[in-house]
Formats: structure tokens, sequence, C-alpha cells
């Protein structure tokens, strides 16, 4: 499997998404678009992460970029975060870890002493041609969207 590469094309794709849809990488081609992995819905690094999306999204809107979250919960769990907090974009389900492997997102964590493989918080920025222009691995999430936003501004020229 090839693994999503800083000035490549995205690799193709397809996942279901909240709102009964699937989503390609096709469909994204024609604007810019942010992919943000994070660990797990519901938990508190990931609720302040996806919120800070959701507030800043308007402004994501405004130059056409458009921002999906994924991670590997359900769809049905996707559904409940993202009614419970009005995100306004779409959350991909990666039940499979096929995009965890395409951007080779999962690491070895210690969770209470045992380790376990999970999601390493990373975002992907990609232009309209579905070319990663910026990877941000091992997010801290404080300033994390506002880094990311000052990313598109600085394509924009």
């Amino acid at each position: 499997m090839a693994i999503a590469a800083v000035g490549q094309k995205v690799p193709p794709f397809e996942a279901e998404a909240t709102g009964g849809k699937t989503i390609s990488s096709e469909q994204l081609r024609g604007n810019p678009f942010v992919l943000y992995f994070y660990p797990r819905d519901n938990t508190p690094g990931c609720t302040i992460q996806s919120k800070d999306f959701r507030d800043r999204h308007a402004e994501f809107a405004s130059r056409g970029v458009t921002v999906l979250g994924v991670s590997r919960n359900t769809l049905a769990s996707h559904e409940k975060f993202r009614s419970k907090y009005e995100f306004p974009f779409d959350l991909l389900s990666d039940g499979d870890e096929t995009l965890c492997g395409l951007f080779d997102v999962i690491r070895p964590k210690n969770m209470y002493g045992r380790l376990v493989r999970g999601i390493e918080r990373s975002t992907f920025l990609f232009d309209s041609n579905g070319v990663l222009l910026r990877e941000w691995r091992k997010v801290r999430i404080r300033g994390h969207v506002t880094e990311v936003l000052d990313a598109v501004k600085a394509i924009e020229g």
C-alpha cells in the first residue's frame, strides 16, 4: 500500500462518512482539504480538537477548504459525536484502518502501563489537486487549528 507523502498526490481512498455519505479522494479534488486524525470520539483531547476545528470552520470554508475528521470509531459513534457538538463537517469512519495505513498514523501507545495500538494525532493539508502540502504529526492540541489555518492562508499567498 502506498503511503501519503508531502509533495505527492494522495493515493486513492474511499471511506464512509457521517450523513450517510461515502467520501473519496477523487471527490475532494477541486478544493483544498484537511484530514485530521484523532484517537477516539468523546474523549477530552479529541473533543477539544474537534471543537477547535468547528469553531474555526467558517474561516476554512470561506477559503474553500473542506475539513474532515478521521478515527476508527463506528459511523454510529461519529453521528452521536458530531450531533452532540454540532460539527459542521463530516467524520470518516476507518474501522478497518485503511486510511490510518495510508497516512501511517497507527503507533504503539502506552495506556495505563499496557502497550496498545492507536492513532497518533495527525493532520494533513492538501491543495485542490490532491497534493499533500503539509503534515503535522504528534499534534499538540493547543493552537494547532490556528497553525493549520495559517498554513492555508500562506498557500493563498
